[in-house]
C-alpha cells in the first residue's frame, strides 16, 4: 500500500506531538527528579523534593495522557479516520 500525502501529513503530526510529549515526560521524570534533591524546603509538611516526585510528576503524566488523547481525536476527525461513536 502506497502512502498518500495525507497519510504522510497525518503521520508527521502524530510523530511531532508524540516527540513533544515524550520530551516533557523525560524532563519531568529525569531532569526534575535529579534536581529535586536541591529543593530543601518543606511543602505541606513534606520535603518539596518528595512531593515533586510523588505527586507533581503524576499530575503531569495525567495531563500528558489527556493532551495526547484530545489532540489525536481532533487529528482523527480532521483526516477522516475517527472511530464512529456508538449511542
Amino acid at each position: 500500500m502506497q502512502l498518500t500525502e495525507r497519510h504522510r501529513q497525518y503521520w508527521s503530526k502524530n510523530l511531532r506531538i508524540t516527540s513533544i510529549l515524550l520530551a516533557i515526560w523525560f524532563v519531568v521524570t529525569f531532569v526534575v527528579g535529579y534536581f529535586a534533591r536541591d529543593l530543601n524546603f518543606t511543602f505541606f509538611g513534606w520535603p518539596f523534593s518528595f512531593w515533586v516526585g510523588a505527586q507533581g510528576a503524576l499530575v503531569v503524566y495525567v495531563i500528558i495522557i489527556g493532551v495526547y488523547a484530545r489532540y489525536m481525536n481532533n487529528l482523527d476527525r480532521e483526516y477522516g479516520v475517527a472511530e464512529a461513536e456508538e449511542d
